[in-house]
């Protein structure tokens, strides 16, 4: 990488570890120290699931233009783990640069000439100043912050500054971990031409930002919402949401006047023995008037989705997130995808259709954590938001999330005692708006809005029935709520050329960001392409009319089997001859690469046709 070809403020460090050494908080250090720099950044973090000492890799990507996705590149390789050295130096792009623990030998094969290979000793370091095994192994790691920050011009005041914050509580942490960051920093400014022309300069793009994943994203949103109910089953990568739900439910929902190691909990989490006990729980809390939700993958899905057609069928309002990973089966649990479009749209047996939500970051699952809340006591069905491992579990940054106090929960059609006294007789399933939503009860509230909840097959006037036009009816007004929950979901949102076309892409979740940064890009060359970001299902209008008005529609996703691209042309009357798919789904987040070849090549072929 030449002086011509610098990279200041856009470039992708990637560091290659061994699962369970620490590394993690070393990660962590170098990129929060970017981020207070006032540089865009992202880390994702990609690791086994199984067990401690198997290979794992942190991507930190800066990027000046604010660009969020992964970028298919590495300009700096940090390659810690023997085991997956020579896959590493694979990895880094021409002009770039790997760095090494040079305390053990390479063999000289284990070289490229279009890169430069950097040797530091790190391990031998931490052993002659470190007299404990495992304390020399974590200052291992953190010797590599020390010796980036010099190769890198990552600001040392910085790191010290959230070292303390870190470990405010134990000082002598601060002190040894000082001490391996500056055996790494003094090693390279020594013996290594500093800095790397991939290095970070100060900026100010992140003053109104912060760094959040989007399961604690999603977590606060729930508390927000006024959820005080969440049960669960352990899977990855959702585990994460409730333990954030549960952190911020032990600071924002404990008695204000009671102690707080010991006062009353006005929120009630139940780790269940399965994930159809945890749906079953969340559906009894809902039922009773709680707002009530369980976070899973799409494993969990399969497991709840008896009750979720119950839900349906019953209508209680309900709340899933389907925190999604690559399947099939247990597939890659640690790896991302977006695989469940169709299961969490059609969840359970016979003729059943949910909303779907499709947030594209930690900021949209805040907010959209909020909206699935009332859209589910307004429909009184079950309601799914659809994020995903590198949405969920990676660090993003978010702009800092707003809120309006004057919020009050959108509870939809509750009757009161005072509003069943005035009715001559309540009737469960009997729509009087027109809307297909016919009011429900609380139990508790008053012995005339008592009914049956029930599975089987029901009236409107809520009694048990075979008769085939009785329960034709009822399952005939729920396609009426159907029409009503197109009006009720995020609209999706437009991108429009700055030019006409006739290009199209549709996109949705994680896939956001690539497409974004894909746009610019594609203009850069000469092609226009207008863009609709799906946000929910069922489409609206606007979809359609989007489909209508493009020749060609690409329709980007990270699955094998282009299941929206199915949900389109199962749900609108698109022409399917004018969907062309964009796929992804090697379970590494997609990177814009992937967008700006698929489509600049049908672009291409076209003109030759």
């Amino acid at each position: 990488m030449s002086a011509t070809q610098s990279r200041i403020n856009d470039f992708v460090l990637k560091i290659a570890t061994v699962n369970g050494t620490g590394s993690a908080s070393a990660n962590n250090l170098l990129m929060k120290a970017l981020f207070r720099m006032g540089i865009p950044v992202t880390g994702k973090n990609l690791f086994p699931s199984n067990i401690q000492g198997l290979p794992t890799w942190y991507e930190i990507r800066a990027s000046k233009d604010g660009y969020l996705s992964r970028s298919g590149r590495v300009d700096v390789m940090v390659a810690m783990n023997a085991q997956t050295y020579r896959q590493d130096l694979e990895e880094v792009s021409p002009g770039g640069y790997l760095i090494y623990d040079s305390t053990w030998p390479r063999d000289k094969l284990l070289a490229r000439d279009d890169i430069t290979v950097v040797g530091i000793p790190l391990a031998k370091m931490a052993n002659e100043h470190f007299k404990v095994a495992r304390v020399r192994i974590l200052m291992k790691n953190i010797a590599y912050v020390g010796a980036l920050c010099a190769l890198m011009d990552i600001d040392l005041k910085i790191v010290r500054r959230l070292l303390e914050e870190t470990f405010a509580a134990k000082p002598k942490l601060i002190d040894s971990n000082l001490q391996a960051i500056k055996l790494g920093h003094d090693y390279a400014r020594m013996n290594v031409q500093c800095p790397l022309p991939a290095r970070a300069e100060p900026m100010q793009a992140t003053g109104s930002s912060f760094l959040i994943d989007g399961n604690s994203a999603a977590a606060l949103g729930c508390v927000y919402a006024g959820a005080t109910v969440g049960a669960w089953y352990p899977i990855t990568p959702s585990t994460s949401l409730m333990d954030g739900f549960k952190k911020y439910c032990e600071k924002f929902r404990r008695d204000p006047d009671s102690d707080p190691d010991s006062g009353t909990n006005n929120f009630c989490i139940i780790q269940a023995e399965d994930e159809l006990a945890a749906a079953g729980m969340v559906l009894g809390a809902n039922w009773a008037g709680a707002r009530a939700f369980t976070p899973t993958s799409g494993p969990g899905i399969s497991l709840m989705s008896e009750f979720i057609g119950f839900a349906y069928y019953a209508e209680i309002p309900s709340v899933f997130f389907d925190i999604q990973r690559v399947g099939p089966s247990t597939g890659m649990p640690t790896r991302t995808q977006q695989c469940d479009v169709l299961m969490a749209a059609y969840a359970s047996h016979g003729d059943t259709r949910h909303p779907v939500l499709f947030p594209a970051d930690p900021e949209d699952c805040f907010y959209m954590a909020v909206q699935a809340f009332d859209l589910s006591d307004r429909l009184q069905t079950p309601i799914f938001v659809l994020s995903d491992l590198d949405i969920g579990m990676n660090d993003w940054m978010c702009p800092e999330l707003e809120w309006d106090d004057s919020y009050r929960p959108d509870r939809g059609k509750v009757l009161d005692a005072d509003a069943l006294e005035k009715m001559e007789k309540f009737h469960r399933y009997l729509d009087r708006d027109g809307d297909g939503i016919a009011a429900r009860t609380l139990p508790g509230v008053s012995a005339k809005g008592a009914y049956f909840t029930r599975g089987s097959g029901h009236n409107r006037y809520g009694g048990y029935t075979e008769d085939a036009d009785e329960y034709q009816d009822v399952v005939d007004r729920l396609l009426v709520k159907w029409e009503t929950a197109k009006e009720l979901v995020p609209a999706p949102v437009l991108t429009a050329a700055d030019q006409h076309t006739d290009i199209g892409i549709i996109a949705f979740g994680g896939s956001d960001g690539a497409v974004r940064e894909a746009l610019d890009r594609l203009r850069d060359t000469g092609i226009h392409v207008n863009y609709l970001r799906l946000q929910a299902f069922p489409f609206n209008a606007e979809v359609q009319q989007f489909l209508d008005a493009h020749q060609s529609v690409f329709v980007v996703e990270q699955n094998r089997d282009a299941q929206m691209k199915s949900l389109l042309i199962l749900e609108t009357d698109v022409d399917r001859d004018k969907l062309i798919s964009i796929l992804h789904y090697n379970g590494l987040p997609i990177p814009s690469d992937c967008v700006v070849e698929g489509l600049s090549s049908h672009v291409a072929k076209e003109a030759v046709a």
